[in-house]
């Protein structure tokens, strides 16, 4: 399940007796600990009754000993076992299977008012994490109740930065709030992080500008790739060179970063062909001809639309490609090609 259900289920049912959580994100792990110790142990002595383990140390039978151990302090009680998938033996399957069966014994008659979470963090979904982690959800695979801990999509990491600022009073606008989503991977923990930075930097007497992003994350490509467009759309060339400085002291690899700009004009160049205007058409657009885009990106997009005339931005593709072509020469000043770029689009001509 997904950790939207399981706050779900909690806040409307009894906890299960044992849950398996899986995956590297943490955010939502941590809301989801959050809410089943308040819905476990309410506004109890949490002391007593939350009590850890490192499966790295202790194995898996001595945290099911503590789960059947009755507390007289703690009636009610949620034991947290850390890196799960460390209990997986390592040898014979035999092993294995008699590590697993301890598991299933226990989850035959679980101790009432005792939840157990057996939480495995160390692998990823995808990529070379794949099969490591399709061994543990396996090994647990007694444990009706798993909760995936997947990293967030680019809308579903929006979604939990509006209700983050809603809860701040932070004004951030859509733009805006989309630049914090990509610049910041879809992270949430980092969005959150950020958000409170920016609660504390801006206040609320004010909207969130993207200088106001750009200063507190200012590693952030995204940002200051968009900042660069928009000051490349508007003939500045003390921003749009001072955003390219940016990009180079942070350590930027130009050619990836004159990857996002070309990517930006040919999706803008696209929209011009095709006749559109907004963000909303241009939504509609892509997704009829399978293009991945999300309303911030098309939000990105509309506005170098209108800061862009179509020939102009042929022009800047050109402009692209040249600058593509010398960054791949040998042994380029990469600094110069880039500053070069920047003067032949803010030239006026």
């Amino acid at each position: 399940m997904s950790p939207e259900i399981f706050l779900s289920r909690i806040a409307k049912t009894a906890p299960a007796p044992v849950y398996l959580f899986l995956g590297p994100e943490t955010w939502s792990r941590d809301q989801c600990r959050r809410a089943l110790v308040g819905r476990v142990l309410g506004d109890g002595d949490r002391e007593q009754g939350l009590t850890r383990h490192d499966l790295d140390s202790v194995s898996l039978a001595e945290v099911l000993d503590d789960a059947r151990s009755f507390s007289l302090f703690a009636p009610v009680r949620v034991i947290w076992a850390s890196s799960a998938e460390a209990a997986l033996p390592k040898g014979r399957a035999s092993a294995e299977d008699s590590v697993a069966g301890e598991l299933a014994d226990y989850l035959r008659n679980p101790v009432p008012g005792t939840v157990v979470v057996l939480d495995s963090s160390r692998y990823e979904f995808e990529g070379e994490d794949k099969a490591k982690n399709e061994r543990v959800a396996k090994f647990y695979g007694a444990i009706p109740d798993v909760v995936e801990f997947r990293p967030h999509t680019p809308e579903s990491a929006r979604r939990v930065a509006q209700d983050l600022a809603r809860e701040r009073g932070l004004r951030l606008g859509v733009s805006e709030l989309g630049l914090l989503v990509e610049s910041l991977g879809a992270d949430a923990g980092r969005i959150a992080a950020e958000i409170e930075k920016l609660a504390l930097y801006v206040g609320t007497a004010r909207p969130v500008n993207v200088d106001d992003i750009a200063a507190l994350v200012p590693n952030a490509q995204a940002t200051t790739i968009f900042a660069l467009v928009n000051a490349l759309g508007r003939g500045d060339r003390k921003r749009s060179l001072d955003s390219l400085d940016t990009l180079l002291r942070e350590g930027e690899y130009l050619p990836l970063a004159l990857s996002f700009l070309a990517t930006q004009f040919r999706l803008a160049l696209a929209a011009h062909d095709a006749g559109l205007r907004n963000s909303q058409q241009i939504l509609g657009w892509a997704t009829r001809e399978g293009v991945r885009m999300w309303r911030d990106r098309a939000d990105q997009v509309a506005a170098t639309v209108a800061a862009f005339p179509k020939l102009r931005l042929e022009r800047a593709m050109a402009r692209l490609f040249e600058a593509d072509r010398a960054l791949r020469d040998a042994r380029p000043d990469d600094r110069v090609v880039m500053e070069e770029l920047v003067l032949s689009l803010t030239s006026g001509k």
